[in-house]
């Protein structure tokens, strides 16, 4: 049986991994500042997290979520704990897709409303609610474009108003640092405007932080640099370093009942250790701490490189932007100098997201490849 062919591959078969790097068939090494998608958040196969999923694989990996599993309680309180997120309630599922799905749907069952608000160059997932408030057509099915989305330029509060004045949004959707579209960030005053206008209309105000958060931006997430109370907080890539383990936290003013949301796999025995895993690595070695010393030593490397027209971004969630795109300059780095970047909508863009264990050894490799190559 063959794959269905939807993705272009790179002739590369990583075979094992380890800390910041990625290994093939051939042994040849591959310095990894992509994280597969910012979803490597604690190194490859780091030595607590092969052990932990191993000793609970060995007891019960799975049963279902109609009996007690105190693992799920005890990753709430850790994820209270490091996160600083006081009195959020947990739904946990599989995929930041399915995150920004139930945000979606819990936003409609509680405000009792249909239409949703999105912005340029976001990106929330493939699934039937999520994929319709991404902005790109081209992964937007008939099916999908039942849903009623306005989307508007990052940043238009006047805008967002006039959607909202009409009483008829259950939910406004933003990435507080876009991925996917090219690391594009507005205001404070955007930011906290957006808040407070949801807040005016009785509208729910989701923050995508399925790639900037846990910790990638130097902060447990990116919408914690401004005065804002999100009612839902959608999460999931570094959340499971590799695990698939998605969730969503809730706001204590948005109420449970019983088969209002639900899941198989979600907040199973191994993909519950896998994060509480992640969770006191972050904390025990300072990874947060880490991500903006990183980030510090980054920005003024890249004072050095020519043609370099911005860097984007906020901690280990970064862009390059040139003048040129930079698919040829992907490929170079890829296959001669052994270095795993990431592209994104932006064609220009070079999207920096490796671990948060990542050194100043590994930027300087980095870097030393990229003038190389630009010079």
């Amino acid at each position: 049986m063959s794959l269905f062919n939807v993705y272009p591959l790179f002739d590369i078969t990583p075979v094992k991994a380890e800390g910041m790097y990625v290994f093939d068939e051939n042994e040849t090494k591959y310095l990894d500042l992509y994280g597969g998608h910012a979803v490597i958040s604690i190194g490859h196969s780091h030595l607590k997290y092969v052990k932990n999923i191993s000793e609970q694989v060995a007891k019960i990996g799975f049963y279902s979520n109609s009996i007690q599993n105190p693992l799920q309680e005890k990753l709430a309180n850790k994820l209270e704990k490091v996160s600083g997120c006081k009195d959020y309630e947990l739904f946990l599922c599989n995929s930041g897709a399915e995150a920004n799905e139930n945000a979606l749907k819990l936003s409609s069952f509680h405000t009792n409303k249909k239409k949703v608000v999105a912005f340029k160059n976001g990106f929330h997932g493939r699934t039937s609610a999520a994929v319709a408030v991404t902005d790109n057509l081209k992964i937007i099915a008939p099916i999908n474009a039942q849903q009623e989305v306005e989307i508007l330029e990052l940043g238009d509060l006047v805008g967002l108003e006039k959607s909202l004045i009409k009483n008829d949004v259950c939910a406004v959707i933003v990435e507080f640092i876009q991925g996917v579209g090219g690391l594009d960030e507005s205001t404070t005053e955007f930011y906290e405007g957006a808040d407070k206008l949801c807040k005016k209309y009785n509208t729910c105000f989701i923050a995508d932080e399925v790639q900037s958060g846990f910790g990638r931006t130097g902060g447990f997430f990116a919408f914690q640099k401004y005065k804002v109370t999100p009612d839902i907080i959608s999460m999931a890539k570094g959340m499971g370093n590799g695990f698939p383990i998605g969730g969503i936290l809730i706001h204590p003013s948005i109420n449970a009942s019983f088969g209002l949301l639900g899941t198989t796999f979600g907040g199973n025995h191994l993909a519950c250790v896998a994060s509480l895993t992640v969770l006191n690595v972050i904390e025990e070695e300072r990874l947060m701490q880490n991500a903006l010393e990183v980030s510090t030593y980054f920005l003024q490397k890249t004072l050095t490189v020519p043609n370099l027209k911005t860097v984007k971004g906020r901690g280990l969630m970064l862009g390059l932007e040139f003048s040129f795109p930079i698919a040829e300059l992907r490929k170079k780095l890829i296959f001669k100098h052994k270095i795993f970047t990431g592209n994104a909508k932006n064609p220009n863009l070079l999207r920096i997201l490796p671990p948060l264990t990542v050194k100043k050894e590994h930027i300087d490799l980095f870097f030393d490849a990229l003038k190389s190559e630009l010079s």
